[in-house]
């Protein structure tokens, strides 16, 4: 288990923008795919985007408007999620996973709860 911490959730208008961060300390996230998960209410928790060191998968209900990145020496991975409409309310979730577990980076953002490690959340609404 990594000591996942997410932040920069908030309330923001349609068509706003937000970036939201996930960091660990002393972590070498070179070793680790890393995503960003988020359930809106009454749905099921869902692979957004995933990252790895050389690999990125975006699902197509974001793709064109959020975009992944990492900055290795911070051990941090943000989450730039411009154009945001309603829908896109919910918890955001950041998590990790061993990259000798993974085949893919996007067979991560499909595996739901069986990953390892996850951290506690933070809300995004979108709303006028």
């Amino acid at each position: 288990q990594l000591p996942l911490v997410e932040s920069g959730g908030g309330l923001v208008q349609p068509g706003g923008s937000l970036r939201l961060s996930c960091t660990a300390s002393k972590v070498n996230f070179d070793y680790y795919g890393i995503g960003w998960f988020r359930q809106a209410p009454g749905k099921e928790r869902e692979g957004i985007s995933c990252i790895s060191i050389t690999t990125t998968y975006v699902a197509d209900s974001v793709k064109g408007r959020f975009t992944i990145s990492r900055d290795a020496a911070e051990a941090t991975v943000y989450l730039q999620m411009n154009n945001l409409k309603p829908e896109d309310t919910g918890v955001y979730y950041c998590a990790a996973e061993a990259l000798h577990r993974l085949t893919t980076i996007q067979q991560m953002c499909l595996m739901g709860p069986s990953i390892t490690s996850w951290g506690q959340g933070t809300q995004v609404t979108v709303a006028s």
